[in-house]
C-alpha cells in the first residue's frame, strides 16, 4: 500500500509561483532510501505514478514536481527563460523531502530534459545526491534545438506519440492528457535549454557521484549520438549504461519497463546499506 500527498510548493521565478509537488510513501514500515522524479519538456509528474509505485515498492519514498509552466505548476505554459532556476526549484523539493527524511541516500532520477536539469543539480549541489540516475537525457547536442533555434519561425509541430514507446497506448494517453504541452517550442525556451547544454558541458564531470544512463537504441527524439557528447563530459569513476535494444524515448513506460525499472532498483540499493 502506497500513500500519496500534493501541495503547492512555493517555486517559479524568485519563488513567487507555485510548484504542483507530490510525494508517494509506503502506508507501513519506513523507507530506506530517497527518490526524486524529474520529469521531462511538456508534460508532468501524473505521467510517472507507475515509476513512483515501483520504487516505493523497491523500498523508496518518492518525491517531485512539475517544473514551471508544466503541469498543475503556475507560470506561462512551457516557458523557461534560465534553467538554473528550475534546478533551483529542484533544490526546493530536495529540501522539502529532507525536512522529513534527513538522512536517507537520494537518488535523483530524470528523464529527457529532466536529465538535463538533474545532471546540472548534481554538478551544482554535489553534496545532495548519492547517485543519479538519466534517462534519455538532453545532453552534449540536441539537434532538434538547434535546428528550431536557427528558424526563422519556430513550427507548430507536435511530438510524434509513436516515438515515446513501442505500446501505443502510451502514445494514446499522451496525446489525451491535457495537461501535456501539445503546442509548439517557445524561442526562450529552446535558447535557455541551449544555454543549460552548454553550462553542463562546461562544468564537466561528475566526480566519484555514480551514475546510470539508461537511453533507448530506438530513440528518435533524443537520439543516442548526441547525448553521448554529453554523457562523456558528466561521467566520473563511478559509470553504468544500458542501452535497451529496440526501445523508444520513454524507457519508463516501453513494453520492457520492467526490466528497466530493475536496472534503476539494482543501482539504487548499492546505496541503501
Amino acid at each position: 500500500m502506497i500513500t500519496t500527498r500534493e501541495w503547492g510548493l512555493a517555486g517559479g521565478p524568485n519563488g513567487s509561483g507555485r510548484l504542483a509537488a507530490r510525494a508517494w510513501a509506503p502506508a507501513e514500515g519506513e523507507p530506506s532510501w530517497l527518490a526524486v522524479l524529474v520529469h521531462g519538456y511538456g508534460e508532468h509528474l501524473g505521467r510517472y505514478e507507475q515509476v513512483a509505485a515501483d520504487l516505493v515498492a523497491a523500498g523508496a519514498v518518492v518525491y517531485g514536481a512539475d517544473h514551471r509552466g508544466h503541469g498543475g505548476s503556475s507560470g506561462e505554459r512551457v516557458l523557461i527563460e534560465d534553467y538554473a532556476e528550475v534546478v533551483q526549484d529542484v533544490h526546493r523539493v530536495v529540501t522539502q523531502a529532507r525536512t522529513a527524511y534527513r538522512s536517507l541516500p537520494l537518488v535523483l532520477i530524470g528523464h529527457s530534459m529532466g536529465g538535463l536539469i538533474a545532471s546540472r543539480y548534481a554538478q551544482t549541489h554535489p553534496e545532495e545526491p548519492t547517485a543519479l540516475v538519466l534517462s534519455g537525457p538532453v545532453l552534449g547536442r540536441w539537434e532538434v534545438l538547434e535546428a528550431l533555434s536557427a528558424a526563422e519561425e519556430i513550427p507548430d509541430v507536435p511530438i510524434d506519440p509513436a516515438t515515446l514507446s513501442r505500446d501505443p497506448a502510451v502514445g494514446e494517453a499522451y496525446v489525451a492528457d491535457e495537461l501535456v504541452w501539445h503546442g509548439p517550442f517557445k524561442r526562450a525556451t529552446v535558447d535557455a535549454m541551449l544555454t543549460e547544454i552548454d553550462r553542463g558541458l562546461a562544468a564537466g564531470s561528475l566526480g566519484d557521484m555514480p551514475l546510470l544512463w539508461v537511453h533507448g537504441s530506438d530513440d528518435r527524439l533524443v537520439p543516442l549520438s548526441g547525448t553521448l557528447t554529453g554523457i562523456e563530459a558528466v561521467l566520473g569513476s563511478d559509470f553504468t549504461a544500458r542501452i535497451f535494444p529496440g526501445a523508444r524515448h520513454e524507457v519508463f513506460n516501453e513494453t520492457n519497463r520492467d526490466e528497466v525499472i530493475g536496472e534503476v532498483v539494482r543501482f539504487a540499493r548499492r546505496f541503501t546499506g
